[in-house]
């Protein structure tokens, strides 16, 4: 690697190549201090549509089979976004090839092969990054900034929540994400590891978990395409049996001494993507919802009693984190931005020569909570963090 460029290959081209790939060709133009990342090459297994994805998105060349990525030397960086049951292989290998990694969430199928990539990549020496985005909003960055100088007081509750309802329609097809081999869990992996990260991130470790959980739709028609969240198929179609949660919901004891809650579900009519938190502190409180991801709602107790109640920050001045290198103040930023600022994180621990946060150890402490839910669930008590 150069001090000014690393050379990325990508294994993955539909919803998150997308945004990864935007990314990678937005942050020379607006964080042109760092290392810039070079779109070298893209893979898919669907040649014509890996092919169609290299032009579209900007990538030098594309190949269809992985292994040839980890073969070229010129690969320095391998950023996997294909689905969660291709992380371990792809992201092992690829450590032992040298090579930097950049993986989405979660990490893996399950918190045994979360904790292998970890270890091959400390073995290998190499720099390893997990894809929580929703940590590099302005105004998550701003919550972390208000609690770290505890101008919220000592912290009592955290509950979060992460809604959708695009698998309303019960003739809604059997996509990929509904399907355990492959994606590992439904909303509570997909939805609910999000949330997770946010509570590690801005409150801190967990001791206990307990939860419930609930698939609505047991059946569904079998796809005849898949792209991202849409799909294609007939309800007449033969039916496939759905092997993930629709909706998970569980209470938590942080280790620090604060409670909370964590509720993700697909099933939730009106919200499209309602990734949110409120945090209650003994200053005061905060409250976050990504369908407004430039707002930060802050309530202080030592405001004057005429005018206690809730303000409306909105994150976008220079005080803000990443903000000067955008737009004029007030001038909004959207979804593909977090991405953008991700990568900036990344791109700057290659070259200050250390680990990016949030990193595989993160990835192994979501999908340890995650695990522990699911055993609550399946055993109908409150487990203990340590027991996995």
């Amino acid at each position: 690697m150069s001090n000014k460029q690393i050379n990325v290959g990508m294994v993955g081209y539909k919803f998150m190549g997308k945004a990864h790939s935007n990314a990678y060709s937005r942050i020379g133009m607006f964080f042109p201090e760092t290392v810039t990342p070079v779109m070298k090459t893209i893979c898919g297994r669907d040649r014509l549509a890996v092919v169609q994805a290299a032009e579209q998105f900007g990538w030098e060349g594309f190949v269809t089979d992985w292994k040839e990525l980890l073969s070229d030397p010129a690969i320095e960086l391998i950023d996997i976004n294909a689905p969660s049951d291709a992380h371990k292989e792809i992201a092992i290998a690829a450590a032992k090839a040298g090579k930097h990694l950049f993986c989405e969430k979660p990490l893996a199928l399950n918190l045994a092969d979360s904790r292998d990539m970890l270890k091959s990549a400390e073995q290998a020496g190499i720099k390893h990054m997990v894809g929580f985005n929703y940590r590099f909003a302005p105004a998550v960055q701003l919550a972390k900034k208000l609690i770290e100088q505890n101008r919220l007081g000592e912290i009592y509750h955290f509950r979060g929540w992460f809604l959708q309802d695009w698998l309303l329609d019960p003739d809604f097809p059997l996509v990929w994400r509904l399907q355990k081999e492959v994606a590992g869990s439904g909303s509570h992996g997909d939805l609910g590891a999000h949330v997770v990260d946010l509570a590690h991130y801005l409150v801190g470790s967990m001791s206990e978990v307990i939860g419930m959980s609930e698939t609505f739709v047991p059946e569904r028609p079998m796809p005849t395409a898949m792209s991202g969240l849409s799909a294609k198929g007939s309800k007449d179609a033969p039916k496939g049996k759905v092997t993930v949660d629709d909706a998970t919901l569980f209470l938590i004891r942080f280790a620090g001494g604060a409670m909370g809650s964590i509720e993700a579900s697909r099933f939730a009519a009106g919200h499209r993507c309602t990734n949110a938190f409120e945090i209650n502190g003994s200053k005061g409180s905060i409250r976050f919802d990504f369908e407004r991801l430039n707002e930060l709602e802050v309530y202080f107790t030592d405001d004057d009693p005429d005018v206690q109640g809730f303000r409306r920050v909105l994150a976008t001045d220079p005080a803000h984190a990443y903000m000067d290198a955008w737009w004029p103040p007030g001038h909004t930023i959207g979804y593909e931005h977090t991405f953008v600022h991700e990568i900036r994180e990344l791109m700057e621990a290659i070259r200050e020569d250390r680990q990016p946060v949030p990193n595989f150890a993160d990835g192994v402490m979501c999908q340890q909570v995650l695990e522990a839910v699911d055993l609550s669930i399946a055993e109908r008590r409150w487990v203990k963090i340590s027991e996995l």
